[in-house]
């Protein structure tokens, strides 16, 4: 194995995140049919959102209150709770990419796994429990404990320090966002991976080590080297 480390993005890259099937769950138990209308709406505020809080403008919490604003006054419940259900539907409907666990069991015995993720707490924890995924990690990186998110390289520089790794040409970065995964590795000094499973045009400007279109593939360019 060419690598110490191996680090994942989790939504899209070990988990389907499929946001507008979770909405509509957690808005169904609010007694609310939850449109694809309504989730455009809704897109319109929470993509920029997470642009900003990607570049560092506002905080995970404000994001987490903004996007369901309008929600929580139409049902008069507060936007904390509104964004609590939201990631439990979210936790409920979660299930691991093809290729996931298969991938994580082969290499698991050859070297170190970690997750550096910019999703939020509740549901990564849950998630990594229910999935049987937990014992596959040895270090949980999520920006809204550490303050930042990627692409800012303080993201990564903490992963190498819980990691205790100085030699960062040994750790591959694997996400399926080439702005916040590809992108903050490369700054980070580390060797990247892009799963790009819709085979979308490379960005100009970011250039993977590797681009995957699977899992399945990963695994087998990472136990071929």
């Amino acid at each position: 194995m060419k690598y110490q480390w191996i680090l994942f993005d989790a939504d899209e890259t070990l988990f389907h995140f499929d946001a507008f099937r979770g909405l509509q769950l957690m808005f169904s138990r609010h007694n609310v049919t939850f449109t694809p209308a309504d989730f455009e709406c809704y897109e319109t505020i929470n993509r920029p959102l997470w642009v900003d809080y990607q570049n560092g403008k506002i905080s995970a919490t404000e994001l987490q209150n903004i996007r369901f604003k309008s929600w929580a006054t139409t049902l008069s419940l507060s936007t904390e709770q509104l964004n609590h259900d939201f990631l439990m539907a979210m936790a409920d409907i979660c299930t691991p990419l093809k290729g996931a666990k298969t991938l994580l069991e082969a290499l698991k015995p050859q070297v170190k796994l970690g997750i550096i993720t910019n999703g939020f707490t509740a549901l990564q924890e849950i998630r990594l429990q229910r999935t049987d995924f937990k014992k596959f990690f040895d270090v949980l990186i999520i920006s809204e404990q550490v303050g930042v998110a990627k692409p800012d390289i303080r993201i990564f520089d903490y992963a190498c320090q819980k990691m205790n790794m100085t030699q960062r040409q040994d750790i591959l970065m694997v996400g399926d966002n080439p702005q916040s995964d590809i992108l903050g590795g490369i700054n980070a000094g580390m060797d990247t991976c892009w799963l790009n499973i819709d085979q979308k045009p490379q960005p100009e400007g970011i250039n993977p080590t590797y681009t995957v279109s699977s899992l399945t593939e990963l695994q087998t360019l990472l136990l071929s080297e």
